[in-house]
């Protein structure tokens, strides 16, 4: 299974700390040129690796980390969004009224067409995301959601394998509405964010 995010900025690159930090390879990518990231990606980790969007879209799972307007610019890079898991970690706030009351990742799978969609890494803020999960004794959680049942599984592994204890919530429009912005209210869950285990 191949990495990449899109988008390095704080959340991209709070990102590529939790896989540099696990030893898992990941392309990083951006509107920047490959050679602008690459002395930050060298300098999180080896396995952090700054290449083109074109290259990195090639990847078989693709984390969204840009801020939300650029989504449709990202989903040009293919013809068709086939075979691939796409998961969003980004933030429609203020929410845009072209939502149409739809949650911001439903809107965002209209462009990435034949693409498994998971919604997912999006409530932790930076400095929390970049940080070792493994907190007093429990775990930072990770909320996942997808309308593709099948889709939340590989990725639910892919938060483990970071550190992170994933919560599955269901369906976009169903558990998912609880971690999606609101106007100026944010999700119910959006600052749960510790597991820890019964003692």
């Amino acid at each position: 299974m191949s990495y990449a995010i899109i988008g390095f900025g704080k959340i991209g690159q709070a990102l590529a700390h939790a896989f540099a930090r696990k030893n898992i390879d990941v392309t990083v990518a951006s509107r920047r040129p490959p050679e602008a990231l690459a002395p930050q990606a060298r300098a999180i980790g080896p396995t952090v690796v700054a290449k083109s969007l074109q290259d990195a879209v090639e990847a078989d799972t693709i984390i969204l980390a840009i801020p939300f307007g650029e989504h449709r610019e990202v989903a040009k890079a293919l013809p068709s969004w086939e075979g691939k898991t796409v998961i969003d970690a980004m933030n429609a706030f203020p929410v845009p009224e072209e939502l149409d009351g739809l949650p911001s990742s439903a809107f965002v799978a209209k462009s990435f067409a034949g693409a498994r969609l998971v919604k997912g890494f999006n409530h932790l803020i930076a400095a929390t995301l970049a940080a070792d999960p493994t907190v007093a004794g429990g775990h930072r959680v990770v909320f996942l959601s997808s309308d593709d049942d099948d889709a939340t599984a590989p990725v639910a592994a892919l938060a483990k394998q970071l550190g992170f204890a994933p919560v599955k919530l269901g369906k976009l429009n169903e558990g998912g509405a609880l971690v999606h912005a609101r106007g100026r209210i944010w999700g119910q869950l959006i600052f749960q964010d510790l597991f820890k285990k019964e003692q």
